[in-house]
């Protein structure tokens, strides 16, 4: 009996994002904002305009894996959230978001409605380890805001001289949170080191806060994505 063969067909698939414009003439910088897992696109919106709504337009995308999230004492009600790999075939997820966010660039930039040579990634969580894959193979990002996230699975060790990954076109602000069950100050530590075998410079500060984004950090954030929208 002969075996099966596995085949595939490629298909179009929607993704979601919403944008937001300031009211201010001419092109801004734009920030990209990617939720963690189980998040959604207006919690990312929300977050970001909290952040800075006036000097930058802000698109917030919408993983496209869709789950099931149970229901909480806090939240008695079945609801949904969205991720941004799959355990199968996870080169295709990573594929899937470096297309995403090149047609998102391209489109804002052919529109006028963003300046394009000022990108910049927001992450939390899940979404960090996927935009450093894109910041440093895609010479298209000046700096990523990662928050309380991981690096690349392959991102290459001290030993390592060769890589498919870019060096030093990427600033980066790592944000950790001491309280942080997921990811521990020590292994954030450790993250930033490595992170700085690649990038122009790393940032790495610590908040008292479990894993989420610590409000005290928002001030930070907008401070540096104004220092680095500036340079």
């Amino acid at each position: 009996m002969a075996d099966s063969i596995e085949r595939r067909v490629e298909q179009t698939f929607p993704c979601y994002y919403d944008l937001y414009v300031p009211e201010s003439a001419g092109p801004k910088p734009l920030l990209l904002a990617l939720h963690g897992y189980g998040g959604d696109k207006r919690s990312m919106m929300k977050l970001a305009r909290r952040i800075n709504d006036q000097d930058f337009v802000i698109v917030a995308l919408q993983g496209p894996h869709q789950h099931l999230v149970m229901p909480t004492e806090d939240s008695p009600k079945l609801g949904y959230g969205f991720g941004w790999l799959s355990n199968f075939k996870p080169e295709d997820s990573v594929a899937l978001h470096h297309r995403l966010l090149n047609q998102i660039i391209d489109e804002l930039g052919e529109s006028g409605q963003a300046d394009t040579s000022r990108v910049f990634l927001l992450g939390f969580s899940q979404a960090c380890g996927v935009n450093f894959r894109y910041a440093f193979t895609h010479d298209r990002v000046r700096g990523v805001v990662a928050i309380c996230g991981g690096i690349p699975g392959d991102w290459p060790s001290a030993e390592e001289t060769e890589s498919k990954y870019h060096s030093g076109s990427v600033d980066v602000l790592y944000i950790a949170a001491e309280r942080d069950e997921f990811y521990t100050p020590e292994r954030m530590r450790q993250n930033a080191e490595a992170l700085k075998r690649r990038a122009r410079s790393v940032e790495l500060q610590i908040f008292d806060a479990k894993h989420e984004v610590p409000r005290a950090s928002y001030s930070l954030m907008n401070e540096w994505l104004l220092r680095q929208a500036g340079r």
